[in-house]
């Protein structure tokens, strides 16, 4: 070990000051955290270094607890329903294409849950509610 390692005494720091400045701004803001303190002592005209800053006001036990994720319950989703009897409920389906002339079209499909049978299909450059009623009436 050398000579000046072993004589060398540590200064001993006064953060009493920085102590004081932190409370003062913890007691007004108390949702504030470092960063919004050490900028808001730096508008004060105190140049401390932000790292002796914040040993400080992690001593003090200032430093705010993040709020943790809030979980989502489990569910657990029940199977659909399959149908048993055919023509019991239908699927409808709206799909819509071009041609080569840039004319658009729509179909409307209707399908059967069951047996996946398709029962219709309606094919228009337009298609109005009133037409679509019709055509499951």
């Amino acid at each position: 070990m050398s000579r000046t390692t072993y004589y060398y005494k540590p200064k001993l720091s006064d953060d009493s000051e920085i102590v004081d400045v932190l409370n003062k701004l913890t007691d007004k803001h108390n949702r504030w955290g470092f960063p919004k303190c050490l900028k808001c002592i730096r508008k004060l005209g105190y140049s401390w270094n932000h790292k002796r800053v914040h040993r400080v006001y992690t001593a003090l036990n200032l430093n705010l607890h993040r709020k943790s994720k809030r979980r989502l319950p489990i569910r657990n989703p029940q199977p659909l329903s399959a149908p048993s009897v055919l023509g019991h409920t239908w699927f409808m389906d709206f799909m819509s294409d071009k041609l080569h002339d840039n004319i658009r079209f729509r179909t409307f499909n209707v399908i059967d849950d069951y047996n996946r049978e398709v029962l219709g299909i309606d094919i228009s450059t337009n298609m109005p509610s009133l037409r679509v009623i019709r055509y499951l009436d």
